[in-house]
Parts: C-alpha cells; sequence; structure tokens
C-alpha cells in the first residue's frame, strides 16, 4: 500500500515545517517499515486525519483492531507516548504493545469518525469536561514533559515579534501576555495536561463510552488544559448576535463543574486564544486569526 499523507496533514505540516525537514517525504517509507516490522494488516490511512500525524488504521497480527500513528518529532511524539503510558488508560487512548520506535506509536481503536463534536453542544462540552477531568494527575516525578511556564514562555516570545510587526493586534497581545505573567505568579496546581485538548480530541470507545487521543502534554495548572475547550466552536459563537454572553457563560460553566478558578480559567482563555489568533496570521490563515481575535476580545 501506498502511504499517502492526507492534504490536511501535508498543509499543517507546511505551516511549521523548519528549512531542510524532508519528513512528509521520508513518510511513506517509514510507514511501511513500521507496517512490516510489527506484521500489520492496513485497512486505510484516516482522512481527513490530524494536524501533525498520519494516522493508519490496521490490525495486529491476532486480529486486534489498532491504530498506527506516525509524527515527526517537532510534533513531541515521544511526550505523547509517555503520558499515554501514565494514564495507562484513565481517560485516554491505550498504548498496545512495548513498541519503542521512535515517533511510531501503536495504539488501542477507537471509534475514529466519531467524537463528541456529534453530540449537542451542552451535551458535547460536559461529556469533554468529564474526560478531561480523568487526564489532570499528578505526573510522574521525573516527568519528560514541558511546563506551562516553558511553553507559553516560548508562545509569548512569537506573540511580541508579531505584535510589533503589526501595531493592530498589539492590544490585545499586550494584554494576553500581562495575564500570562499574573497566572504564572501562583500556580494552584501541578498537573499532567492533555496540553491540546478540545471536543474533537475525545472519540467514542468501546470500554468506556469517551476517550481522549493526541495529547502534547504539558505540565501546569488545570485551568491552562480547560481554556482551549472554551473556545470549541468558535465559528458558531461568532456567529451568535449573543456569542459574547455566551462565551462568558461558558467560562462560568466550565469553571464550575470542574472546580477551577473562573479567573484563571478566563486569564488562559485571553492568552492561549490570542496566541493561536496570532499564529493563524503569522502563518496565512487570515480569517482564523480573524475569528480567534475577535474571540478573544470578549474575554
Amino acid at each position: 500500500m501506498v502511504f499517502e499523507p492526507p492534504k490536511r496533514l501535508v498543509r499543517a505540516l507546511g505551516e511549521t515545517a523548519p528549512d531542510g525537514d524532508d519528513w512528509l517525504e521520508k513518510l511513506p517509507e517509514a510507514a511501511q517499515q513500521a507496517v512490516a516490522l510489527r506484521e500489520l494488516t492496513v485497512e486505510r490511512v484516516q482522512v481527513p486525519g490530524g494536524r501533525s500525524s498520519l494516522v493508519v488504521l490496521v490490525r495486529a497480527a491476532d486480529g486486534t483492531p489498532a491504530v498506527l500513528k506516525l509524527a515527526p518529532g517537532r510534533a513531541r511524539p515521544e511526550a505523547e507516548r509517555a503520558a499515554l503510558a501514565h494514564w495507562a488508560g484513565r481517560g485516554a487512548v491505550q498504548l498496545l504493545g512495548p513498541f519503542s520506535a521512535e515517533g511510531v506509536l501503536l495504539l488501542e481503536r477507537l471509534h475514529p469518525d466519531v467524537s463528541v463534536r456529534s453530540l449537542p453542544e451542552a451535551k458535547a462540552l460536559l461529556e469533554a469536561a468529564g474526560t478531561l477531568r480523568r487526564l489532570w494527575v499528578e505526573p510522574p516525578a521525573d516527568f519528560p514533559f514541558e511546563t506551562v511556564a516553558d511553553r507559553t514562555g516560548r508562545q509569548a516570545e512569537a506573540m511580541r515579534a508579531r505584535a510589533q510587526a503589526d501595531p493592530e493586534v498589539a492590544p490585545l497581545v499586550d494584554l494576553a501576555l500581562a495575564a500570562r505573567e499574573e497566572l504564572l505568579a501562583a500556580p494552584p496546581e501541578h498537573r499532567l495536561l492533555h496540553g491540546t485538548f478540545r471536543q474533537s480530541k475525545v472519540l467514542g470507545a468501546e470500554r468506556m463510552p469517551w476517550l481522549a487521543v493526541g495529547p502534547d502534554p504539558v505540565v501546569g495548572e488545570c485551568s491552562f488544559d480547560l481554556a482551549r475547550l472554551v473556545r470549541d466552536r468558535v465559528e458558531d459563537l461568532i456567529a451568535q448576535p449573543s456569542g459574547a454572553a455566551t462565551t462568558r457563560r461558558r467560562v462560568k460553566r466550565l469553571a464550575e463543574s470542574l472546580d477551577v478558578d473562573q479567573e484563571r480559567l478566563r486569564g488562559w482563555t485571553l492568552f492561549r486564544a490570542v496566541e493561536s489568533g496570532v499564529r493563524a496570521g503569522r502563518v496565512g490563515r487570515p480569517r482564523d486569526a480573524e475569528l480567534l481575535l475577535e474571540f478573544a476580545s470578549w474575554l
């Protein structure tokens, strides 16, 4: 089988690829090798798939349905492996087998075409939040993960550079950076977080109704993780005449349901929305940038 990377993956990785990166060119051969090494039977490549990895539906030699995932180093697949091993299936997809090839993960098969986004909005938020709560555990003592301070520090540098080049975004960037500084001064807890949690990262499963996939794990406070969920279905929020009020109610409801501080959740939601909007503008996605920055202005 020829492993053709989905267009979505090619486009997304092309936005962030460093000069000289040839991971996409080597991907078909790497996928063939991974399949042969593990004696897997390929069913199909998942399309449209993710934005940072190739996902292939396979069966193990004993017939067990599984997922083969290949990701470049900049997507931090080894951190994902470590987080999934630490969660050991509690709230998240399970690793299958002791395979340790760099950038290659063999995972439990969920229902790849069924996420909580298929549910009505209120029910989707409830189920997603319940899944997220199970992931917030103490990190291992020698954890190999970034901290929230480290990750957002890198992001803050890029945000400042963009604000200097585009004065229109400078006021929101300043607010977001000020919020970050205040939030990092006294974090209330130290937990292992999913890192990129949203409704599409929660899939239907057999052993539990819903399980999380695709973490980009980080260690820090829970509000940082929950902040990305606040802006889910942002296009629908922007289209509503009451979008701003709906957003503020969502912050309050999620904060109360997961027992996090409402103002801290609002602050991290502001920072993450502005960071995503600035990044979208930088890589040539002006429509996404506009939506995200308008959303941020409501906070």
